[in-house]
């Protein structure tokens, strides 16, 4: 393995996967940045805007020939992974016998199997000290009517980290997931474009997201949820009964009848 050590972030072109990567390089030594996303035009302006050197990677993550060609290049440089940000993630708002084949299939080729194969394919890279991060959602603590697939994509998401945080223990390697309440990103114009939802009681700034991941990566938790309003509908959802939960949040986006 050569000495060059590098931070990997998937979903880099915009929302929290944009402002990790922008806040890396000053909290870690790194030699170079991967950035990842299907956007090759905004990695080129992120790689603009860094001080160090970053490799742009226009990689559609649900494509078995980017996977593959993320191993072959880890294969080639035999970098040192000081961080992997699994940042990538794809959802849609829409009752379940009403979504697109495609959009189903999508949600779980991206935020379930691609991130699985991308973690795998990086952690033989990974020393002491190594850490890998995984964006999941506060969704994945509870059943989401309308946003059913998405929030059982998030809940693996959340399992999988952390029973392979614990796996990893004996090579000092950790798995954060970072499960985040509604936030202001691009995600929507995809997610809710025929606006199922229409009740945001909170909508958390990406940069915040990223601040508080940044201070989750520094303990040992192997998982975060950023924010009160965050913190209290976690609380809730282990609180009370998820019938219940899904009977407030049906009545919250008037959804009952649709």
């Amino acid at each position: 393995m050569s000495s060059k050590q590098i931070a990997i972030v998937t979903g880099a072109s915009s929302g929290i996967g944009r402002h990790i990567a922008r806040g890396l390089p000053a909290r870690y030594s790194l030699d170079e940045l991967w950035v990842i996303a299907r956007s090759g035009d905004k990695l080129r302006a992120l790689r603009e805007e860094l001080s160090i050197p970053v490799r742009a990677l226009p990689f559609d993550l649900t494509k078995e020939e980017s996977i593959a060609a993320l191993r072959t290049l880890l294969k080639e440089e035999q970098p040192e992974i000081k961080v992997l940000v699994n940042a990538s993630g794809y959802g849609k708002f829409e009752r379940f016998d009403r979504i697109a084949e495609t959009d189903a299939a999508g949600m779980v080729e991206l935020n379930c199997r691609a991130l699985t194969l991308v973690m795998q394919a990086a952690l033989p890279y990974c020393q002491k000290g190594s850490i890998v991060v995984n964006i999941a959602s506060v969704a994945a603590f509870q059943p989401v009517p309308f946003g059913a697939e998405y929030a059982a994509t998030k809940a693996y998401v959340l399992a999988l980290s952390r029973a392979v945080n614990k796996e990893l223990r004996p090579r000092d390697i950790r798995v954060l997931a970072v499960c985040p309440y509604w936030t202001k990103t691009d995600f929507f114009d995809r997610a809710n474009g025929d606006n199922v939802i229409t009740h945001f009681d909170c909508m958390y700034d990406p940069a915040f997201i990223a601040e508080k991941t940044f201070r989750a990566m520094k303990k040992k938790k192997d998982y975060v949820v950023p924010g009160f309003v965050a913190k209290a509908t976690h609380a809730l959802t282990k609180l009370l009964p998820h019938s219940l939960v899904m009977r407030v949040f049906l009545m919250q986006q008037h959804l009952n009848n649709k």
